[in-house]
């Protein structure tokens, strides 16, 4: 961390990953503008007890005119942005025969062009600094296939697309753009599609070499490696995946147990 105060810019932020992340960034001294469609209350009580300054913006992100409010909020309260997470995204699961084209397009609109106009707002700033660290949370499914998950395997394989393209085109001006590509993560958001029925603990689980879920700290600490200007200086355009080896393991099910 530079003697400066350095300010991270979160989206989806009152809970999961996007709290967790928060508490870590404010832990290494960060000040905060926290985004999310309702108040993250809970996340901002957080990082104020340990000691960070913030900023609170309700609003969503997939709208134009939201991202350009906010990217005036921070400038005008701090001056500049050091790091934006775009974090906030949305699952949807159904076979892909039944995807309505309404469905569709909203998970493009919040998971791919959100991000894409929020790396474009905070990228302009960031540009004119000559420095900055954009992370965007994409997703083992930014990388496979994983079936009933057309819209959201599809918004995570362009936002890789969007870091790699970013990162080649702002890396000379002093802006690195990478991605963190989890496995499955116990939070909320797994919690809904587990009420779904749509699987169960045993079924992720049985897949990941280590035998157990992420956790939102797992990811939070990935996301301030990629964040910090020293730790990470040289890290553009990539994707870190953090999933327990899932990606890694071409086993099938009986001779990955009997590693166990």
């Amino acid at each position: 961390m530079s003697a400066q105060k350095r300010i991270a810019v979160i989206t989806g932020a009152a809970q999961g990953i996007g709290r967790r992340t928060a508490e870590v960034l404010a832990e290494k001294g960060y000040a905060l503008a926290l985004n999310d469609l309702h108040s993250p209350a809970a996340t901002i009580l957080a990082t104020q007890a340990r000691g960070a300054e913030v900023l609170e913006f309700i609003g969503d992100i997939s709208d134009e005119a939201t991202v350009s409010r906010l990217g005036s909020a921070v400038q005008q309260k701090w001056g500049r942005a050091d790091v934006l997470v775009n974090n906030a995204g949305i699952s949807f699961i159904a076979p892909g025969e039944t995807v309505s084209t309404a469905d569709f397009r909203r998970v493009l609109e919040v998971n791919l062009v959100a991000p894409f106009l929020l790396a474009r707002t905070f990228g302009s700033i960031m540009l004119a600094q000559k420095a900055g660290s954009i992370v965007n949370v994409a997703s083992i499914a930014g990388l496979v296939g994983v079936a009933d998950r057309v819209a959201y395997n599809a918004s995570k394989h362009g936002l890789i697309g969007i870091t790699r393209t970013l990162a080649a085109e702002w890396g000379g001006h002093g802006v690195r753009v990478n991605a963190v590509c989890p496995g499955w993560v116990k939070t909320e958001m797994d919690a809904a599609d587990q009420a779904r029925g749509t699987y169960s603990d045993a079924d992720i689980t049985g897949r990941i070499p280590m035998a157990r879920f992420a956790s939102p700290d797992d990811i939070a600490n990935a996301i301030a490696y990629l964040s910090d200007e020293k730790a990470s200086a040289f890290v553009n355009g990539h994707c870190l995946v953090v999933d327990g080896g899932w990606t890694s393991d071409g086993s099938w099910e009986s001779l990955r147990l009997s590693h166990r």
